[in-house]
């Protein structure tokens, strides 16, 4: 389900873990959010949105436009 979240990932070159650092949090839990086995909160949906420079939108496949609106 949130495969973006892990092409984006990958796009910056970065690990799960260094995400997960990011983030405040365990690389397991992090790999939970990619794997869609647990569903994103909120205020983890916006600091990916900023850290990616995309929308919430995007990062949950309800566009494929990338870009963040102001």
């Amino acid at each position: 389900m949130y495969r973006r979240l892990r092409d984006l990932r990958e796009d910056h070159d970065l690990t799960q873990t260094e995400i997960a650092k990011m983030l405040g949090m365990s690389q397991t839990g992090y790999s939970k959010y990619e794997t869609g086995e647990n569903d994103i909160p909120t205020d983890v949906l916006i600091k990916l949105a900023k850290f990616y420079n995309t929308s919430i939108d995007y990062l949950l496949g309800q566009t494929d436009n990338k870009r963040r609106h102001k």
